[in-house]
């Protein structure tokens, strides 16, 4: 069943009813370029911090130190998401339960790159394969994406532009579980604007920002 909120429903119509599928030749041409090149630069300088990283995950608990999970991208193509294991799970499939606080699967080291977002710079590898960018909407596990889809009317609006490590939504305050409704409805909206108003300057701006979500945002865990 779809669900909306009333003081959503004038802009929500407006996003479900436009056609948002950016052709410019900053999503094109520039923002490709920026992605792979940054995503380059930035494997090669952290590099030392990934293999530090490597090492904790496989010292406290067994299993891999990467942890892949099959996504949902670009117009429906299917990838597999990359981060640092921080569970002492890996769930793909049909059913994926989301990190909760306190939950007993993170490890200790888990706990840190979590809330550090650390866990995430295997994502530049995706960035670099050409599978995400550096800015969009977060690709959600494949059952919590098709879950949303019926949940939520005009939910593949968002999968008219590369999803991204880092995106509007996260820096909205929508980084973390999605447990309610209104936290839901909440991401895909900032999701939606974004595939609306893309641009350098936005992607500068959401990188920005980012980098004190990081640091203050007690929705990661």
């Amino acid at each position: 069943m779809h669900f909306g909120f009333s003081k959503f429903s004038k802009n929500y119509k407006q996003h479900t009813n436009n056609n948002t599928n950016p052709s410019t030749l900053y999503v094109n041409l520039v923002k490709p370029l920026i992605d792979k090149s940054s995503a380059l630069f930035l494997l090669i300088i952290l590099s030392p911090l990934m293999l530090l990283i490597s090492i904790l995950i496989k010292l406290e608990s067994k299993g891999p130190v990467l942890f892949k999970q099959t996504r949902i991208g670009f117009r429906g193509k299917v990838f597999y998401i990359y981060k640092f294991r921080s569970m002492t799970v890996t769930e793909d499939g049909n059913s994926v339960a989301q990190a909760q606080r306190s939950d007993t699967r993170i490890t200790k080291v888990g706990a840190f790159i979590r809330k550090t977002s650390i866990d995430e710079l295997p994502q530049l590898l995706n960035v670099l394969f050409g599978d995400m960018s550096l800015v969009g909407p977060r690709p959600h596990a494949l059952s919590h994406d098709i879950e949303f889809t019926e949940r939520v009317h005009g939910y593949q609006i968002r999968h008219n532009v590369l999803p991204g490590i880092t995106g509007l939504a996260q820096v909205n305050g929508y980084r973390g579980p999605t447990d309610d409704d209104e936290k839901l409805f909440g991401r895909v909206e900032s999701d939606i604007t974004y595939t609306q108003t893309i641009s350098f300057w936005t992607d500068v701006k959401i990188l920005f920002k980012t980098i004190s979500v990081v640091f203050n945002d007690k929705n990661a865990f």
